[in-house]
């Protein structure tokens, strides 16, 4: 695996409400946390572009809604911000996709002429396999870091319900079968990034 020099790290909203199980329910890779402070520390590191995506929701019940603490970045994200020699952006949004957000994180991309992607944080299958895969329709290559990724137990329609692993695997397959992305683990892009 090959990464480039000016590869962007996006992280995906790894708020503090995504602690609260309460609301949440169970949820799966007791890991993701570590391996994303590794992926943050490894593209800081080496001067590459970061840029952390919070989501602000509108919902009145969310745990990541806007003026309550749960919105904030985790510890281990909040006191890393700033830290790297490289770009840095923050993206604030509201829907699933980082590219819907503000700042315009495609124009941001742009300007550092970055044409690859790798993507982390929560949830699996909700903003961070949204944001891969749009950014895979975009043109961009994209690495998914399933392993610095979580999500949790999820209700669809008849009452069907599959576990986050089960989910996390769902993801796994269709972004990678799918050529949205390239599925690895977040050693390996430590290792190709130094």
């Amino acid at each position: 695996m090959e990464i480039a020099e000016n590869a962007a790290l996006v992280v995906v909203d790894v708020q503090q409400g995504f602690e609260e199980a309460a609301y949440w329910g169970p949820r799966n890779n007791p890991s993701a946390d570590g391996n994303i402070a590794g992926l943050i520390d490894a593209w800081q590191a080496s001067g590459r572009p970061v840029a952390f995506v919070r989501h602000d929701s509108p919902k009145p019940d969310s745990p990541l809604r806007t003026g309550y603490p749960g919105n904030g970045f985790k510890p281990y994200v909040a006191e890393r911000r700033g830290k790297g020699g490289g770009p840095e952006l923050l993206v604030t949004k509201s829907v699933n996709s980082a590219f819907y957000g503000t700042p315009d994180l495609a124009d941001w991309l742009g300007e550092g002429g970055v044409r690859q992607l790798v993507v982390a944080g929560i949830q699996t299958n909700m903003c961070a396999e949204t944001t891969a895969r749009m950014a895979g329709n975009l043109g961009y290559e994209v690495f998914f870091a399933l392993d610095a990724t979580y999500t949790f137990d999820g209700v669809g329609p008849w009452g069907w319900t599959l576990g986050a692993e089960e989910l996390a695997r769902a993801t796994a397959v269709s972004l990678h079968g799918g050529g949205f992305a390239k599925v690895v683990r977040s050693a390996e892009l430590i290792a190709a990034a130094q």
